[in-house]
């Protein structure tokens, strides 16, 4: 599973929208990748610890073939995604070999900590078909009003092309980042019997509200 050392030089230029801009201007709009909380990232049925971490990197780093993560016991991946603030997603790229290991549908979900496989029954907030992009090229647009305040997304990489296992190099993630507000509760001092319940408002995410 070593990876293979061909650099191919990409273009920045795949898809047509994108076309105007110069590589450099793609790159600063691809940085979403620095608002990750990197140590909590995690990435179900890998085949080695870690790996799921290693796609998420600066945009001249996409066609690198020397980091990539592989499914273990099956073709299926999960991601879970935690940022240090909130993120309106845009746009994602998914680069893979250029062959069945290739993802070949993505479905995403937000703020669902901890997701297992068990939870990828429910309804997405929107999922793709992918097509093979082993120069990471294609960008797949994401429903703004839909990833307009993720504080946290899942990407499930539900099937590939037909190989035993799925292989990814890189997932590029466009949009715009707020930093976290931390509101401190004062009130918490005149309280005469505190219920710890209620000191808890600033870790529980909103899990009630899904678009169908």
């Amino acid at each position: 599973m070593s990876g293979h050392g061909h650099g191919h030089g990409g273009h920045g230029h795949g898809c047509g929208c994108q076309a105007e801009h110069e590589p450099a201007e793609r790159g600063l709009e691809y940085g979403l990748y620095q608002r990750i909380d990197i140590e909590k990232l995690q990435c179900l049925n890998e085949s080695r610890d870690g790996d799921g971490k290693l796609v998420f990197k600066p945009w001249d780093k996409r066609t690198d073939r020397e980091k990539f993560v592989e499914s273990d016991a099956d073709e299926e991946l999960l991601f879970n995604i935690p940022f240090t603030g909130s993120v309106k997603l845009k746009g994602i790229i998914i680069a893979g070999e250029d062959d069945d290991s290739h993802p070949a549908e993505m479905r995403l979900y937000k703020n669902i900590p901890h997701m297992s496989f068990d939870d990828t029954g429910r309804e997405p907030e929107q999922a793709f078909r992918l097509n093979r992009d082993p120069f990471a090229e294609l960008e797949y647009p994401a429903k703004i009003a839909r990833f307009s305040n993720v504080e946290h997304l899942s990407i499930h990489l539900s099937r590939n092309f037909g190989a035993e296992s799925t292989r990814v190099y890189y997932i590029g993630l466009r949009g715009e980042f707020t930093e976290a507000h931390r509101h401190e509760v004062t009130i918490c001092n005149y309280e005469s019997a505190a219920n710890p319940a209620d000191h808890k408002v600033d870790t529980i995410t909103p899990q009630t509200h899904f678009i169908s």
